[in-house]
């Protein structure tokens, strides 16, 4: 009787394990980024899938969102503890800025039946690559924030901040917006060369308002790390009595 009863035991543990093991798919490495590239690169990168469920795992497909290709893996079925490879290569002709794109991995994993690897790159125009180097822009604002403390209402108010081109290329400034029409912005230039410094003449119109005031000024560049540079303005505009 006592047999019988451990042989039960047994048989049902086995068949309750046997229901519980699953595949599992994960990734080494599930995000990559490739950097800073030059428009028309095409750069790949190896994703290492691997199955850490007890039981086989089956790859179905391999799907790229728009802009990539993927290639099918080494393998399709991995005994547990087993790794494959998937090579994905974008081409980045045509591409411009930040960029991130996406892979799904479809499988048998009952819990993760698509798993989803992504990379992302900064891609620069062709123009930063000068005899063979990129070389690149860079705005420095030396302040970002303007305050012109306490006005009285009525009261137009101005300054003047410094911007340098820290980078070893042209930086172009293509426009320039403010968040309303009480505020101006007048550039010195809009070209700076490496090197060089210029200004940004911050008017502020208080006709009609009271209170405290915040507003913006957005820089459009060509600074591949730094394309809106913005600057925010404050006030406190006191009505003014009669």
């Amino acid at each position: 009787m006592k047999k019988l009863f451990l042989l039960t035991f047994f048989l049902f543990g086995t068949l309750v394990f046997a229901q519980m093991a699953e595949p599992k798919i994960t990734a080494e490495n599930p995000s990559f980024d490739f950097g800073d590239i030059i428009e028309g690169t095409q750069v790949e990168h190896i994703f290492i899938v691997q199955n850490t469920g007890e039981k086989q795992l089956e790859i179905d497909r391999v799907r790229a969102s728009c802009g990539c290709t993927a290639a099918e893996p080494e393998k399709k079925l991995l005994a547990p503890g087993e790794k494959t490879k998937i090579k994905v290569s974008f081409n980045s002709s045509g591409r411009k800025g930040t960029q991130r794109k996406y892979v799904y991995v479809s499988s048998n994993d009952p819990k993760t039946p698509e798993l989803r690897l992504n990379f992302t790159t900064n891609v620069l125009p062709k123009e930063f690559v000068v005899d063979g180097e990129v070389k690149l822009p860079e705005l420095k604002l030396v302040q970002s924030k303007v305050d012109f403390g306490d006005v009285v209402e009525g009261d137009i108010v101005d300054t003047e901040i410094e911007l340098i081109n820290n980078g070893e290329f042209d930086l172009k400034i293509s426009d320039v917006k403010t968040s309303c029409g009480c505020t101006a912005a007048l550039l010195s230039s809009e070209k700076l060369s490496p090197g060089e410094k210029g200004t940004l003449k911050i008017e502020l119109d208080t006709n009609d308002r009271v209170g405290k005031m915040t507003r913006t000024i957005t820089l459009f560049t060509n600074d591949p790390k730094n394309s809106r540079a913005v600057i925010t303005v404050f006030a406190n505009i006191s009505e003014r009595k009669s």
